[in-house]
């Protein structure tokens, strides 16, 4: 849309405050401002939860892979072929044989409840999610057979254990007597705390050598389940299904969907909810155009009518107040997305400092399951907010500037 010299004088004059008409350059500046909190409430939004989503993602199946394949009974006694056609099925990247027990844990009096997680060493040192995260001591110590584990910082702060204190491991699978059977009870040295940031796996992971989980569970050489990694996750199924066919009858795969469905579903259904709410901001911020634009035209009817009889075409009045409009909902989508990249660059500060300010926990790790605020920006996300913000504004602005083009200048100077 182009506007000749006289039209933008005349977009650019209305766009100021004149006399009288203080007001209506209020509700504008309203208008303006409202667009700007409703481009940028659906940018922070949308990104902390493409973050959250991604963040629980990849920790997720950092820990459990793409998918495993559970042996019935909780054991795998021929996981070497498994894990050997697993690795030959085309799409899979990684198979790594694991063990996973809920048990007990103590500690100087303390109990908690724990997951035990049995590893070979390699896949202990390779694994990217626990990589770079170790807190103090280290995960090379943890030899087969020299029972020591690495524990979750939220363990370790619950039963009060540091890096070379013994916690004891209680199993309830030991031995039989004559009097029942009788739980297994082990100490093991603490030789490393993690924090992998998921607060489920940090207030219960006690990681340890594959060896030294089969001999405290008395599995022998079985294993419980087999952890598969493939080139694409959202392909899991599509990928494994060759292998879940020679597997039927002694283990089943499960995906990371399967495992996780509750909590995916949750948040997508989460997302798309608040993708509607808060987009009412920026239609509440597009109607107070509207008014600021009908109110406009009621104020400027007599100078309307004036440059209908100078020459003024339909045509030019309609892009005049179609270009008012729009500049407004431009200059707030603007507004919007910059104070949307700030909060984003500053979030765990705004989120400390409300916290600091109220004496409230608002990002508690306990519920939010990850220990700090997540945010990821998707540029199409972005896009497609600045648009649809921008056309609405536009639609907004065709009632008012029709009204204007269809003003009567012999009505309107009949009595002037």
């Amino acid at each position: 849309m182009i506007l000749s010299r006289y039209e933008r004088m005349i977009a650019k004059r209305y766009l100021l405050p004149g006399k009288g008409e203080g007001f209506i350059f209020l509700v504008a500046g309203i208008s303006l401002f409202a667009v700007m909190l409703g481009v940028a409430a659906l940018i922070v939004v949308m990104s902390v939860m493409n973050g959250f989503r991604a963040e629980l993602f990849d920790k997720i199946v950092g820990l459990n892979g793409h998918a495993v394949v559970q042996g019935y009974g909780g054991q795998l006694p021929n996981w070497r072929q498994i894990v050997d056609r697993a690795k030959e099925t085309p799409g899979v990247t990684q198979a790594v044989p694991l063990i996973e027990q809920p048990l007990m844990a103590s500690y100087e009096g303390r109990v908690e409840g724990v997951l035990v997680r049995g590893m070979r060493r390699q896949d202990i040192l390779q694994n990217p999610t626990l990589q770079g995260k170790v807190l103090s001591g280290s995960l090379a110590s943890l030899q087969p057979g020299s029972d020591k584990v690495a524990i979750g910082v939220r363990l370790a702060e619950a039963l009060g254990a540091t890096v070379g204190g013994s916690i004891t491991i209680i199993s309830p699978q030991g031995n039989t007597t004559p009097f029942g059977t009788v739980p297994r009870i082990v100490d093991y040295e603490v030789a490393a705390i993690f924090e992998v940031g998921v607060y489920d796996y940090d207030k219960a992971f006690v990681v340890m050598p594959i060896e030294d989980a089969q001999t405290l569970l008395m599995l022998g050489d079985s294993v419980g389940m087999v952890e598969i990694e493939t080139e694409d996750a959202e392909r899991v199924g599509e990928i494994l299904a060759p292998l879940a066919a020679t597997v039927t009858g002694q283990a089943v795969v499960a995906d990371w969907r399967r495992m996780n469905a509750s909590l995916f579903e949750a948040l997508a259904v989460e997302r798309v909810a608040m993708f509607v709410v808060l987009s009412l901001i920026i239609l509440v911020a597009v109607f107070n155009i509207l008014s600021s634009l009908i109110m406009l035209v009621r104020a400027k009817t007599r100078d309307i009518a004036i440059l209908r009889t100078m020459g003024a075409t339909r045509r030019g009045l309609m892009k005049v107040f179609v270009t008012v409009g729009v500049t407004i909902g431009t200059l707030g989508t603007i507004a919007g997305l910059i104070l949307g990249a700030i909060f984003l660059f500053f979030r765990q500060g705004v989120v400390n400092f409300i916290q600091l300010l109220t004496g409230q926990n608002l990002w508690d790790p306990s519920i939010r399951f990850l220990t700090e605020l997540p945010a990821k920006t998707d540029p199409v996300e972005v896009i497609a907010v600045t648009l649809m913000a921008l056309i609405l504004t536009f639609l907004a602005t065709l009632y008012p500037a029709w009204k204007a083009a269809s003003t009567d200048p012999v009505q309107v100077l009949r009595y002037e």
